[in-house]
């Protein structure tokens, strides 16, 4: 190889590795800011109607001092991740899938290959990375958003002070959960984002294989995760002790 065909290449992928960076922006946008609206507004009523049913049960127990640590306790470990996953993988996994399926039938994928450029890290990493970074993210305001929307709907409806409720609710909550709640959304985003490009990639059929290959990814990613979840708390919460503490 002569000093030009080496200058040739090297230029190339350096231009590669900027469009590369610039793809995983692009995509924690989209991700993101694009999906934060949406996300936060059904996390916030979701904890209405959850706490709606809830409290009031509680109530008739007479057990108001435990109702933000159990509305704590699931939403952490189980509401926040699972919700802000199916919120992602039908607005943005779909995408991935419809926009690298398009790729596809298309032959656009031949383009890349005369580039000498990888399909999977010049499409399929900016993707994973980005659900990577943005999933824990929105995981976490997810939960903020229920417990304040469980909180109001304390106070509002049943009159129960929301000092009550988040020293409740704090009294249940440990580091831990939260780490295991991220540690959640860090797997849920590499499956449903590795599912969605695969699919993507392997369309084939025109059209009518676009859209087949979106419904499908959308489905499986969806019973990907809730199989990961009912695996992962398995493991990470079957044979921890109560959290609860009587106030």
């Amino acid at each position: 190889m002569n000093f030009v065909s080496f200058e040739k290449l090297l230029r190339i992928d350096i231009q590669m590795s900027k469009q590369e960076f610039l793809n995983t922006l692009e995509q924690f946008v989209i991700i993101g800011p694009g999906s934060l609206s949406i996300a936060l507004t059904t996390a916030f009523f979701v904890g209405l109607v959850f706490s709606l049913q809830v409290i009031k049960e509680f109530l008739y127990l007479d057990a108001a001092s435990l109702i933000g640590a159990v509305l704590t306790l699931a939403f952490i470990r189980e509401l926040s991740p699972v919700l802000t996953s199916v919120i992602v993988i039908g607005r943005v996994c779909s995408s991935f899938t419809a926009e690298l399926a398009t790729m596809a039938v298309t032959d656009q994928l031949d383009t890349l290959y005369l580039l000498q450029a990888s399909p999977f890290f010049y499409l399929v990493v900016p993707r994973v990375i980005a659900c990577l970074i943005v999933l824990p993210a929105l995981n976490v305001l997810c939960l903020i958003t229920s417990l304040a929307s469980s909180s109001f709907m304390c106070f509002i409806l049943y009159n129960i002070d929301p000092a009550i409720f988040f020293a409740s609710a704090f009294s249940a909550l440990y580091f831990l959960d939260i780490i295991k709640s991220i540690v959640k959304t860090i797997i849920f985003a590499v499956i449903m984002s590795a599912m969605s490009c695969f699919l993507g990639l392997t369309a084939t059929g025109g059209a009518k294989g676009v859209g087949r290959s979106t419904t499908l990814s959308v489905v499986a990613c969806l019973l990907a995760i809730f199989l990961a979840d009912f695996i992962l708390s398995y493991f990470m919460f079957n044979r921890l002790g109560s959290s609860i503490q009587v106030l």
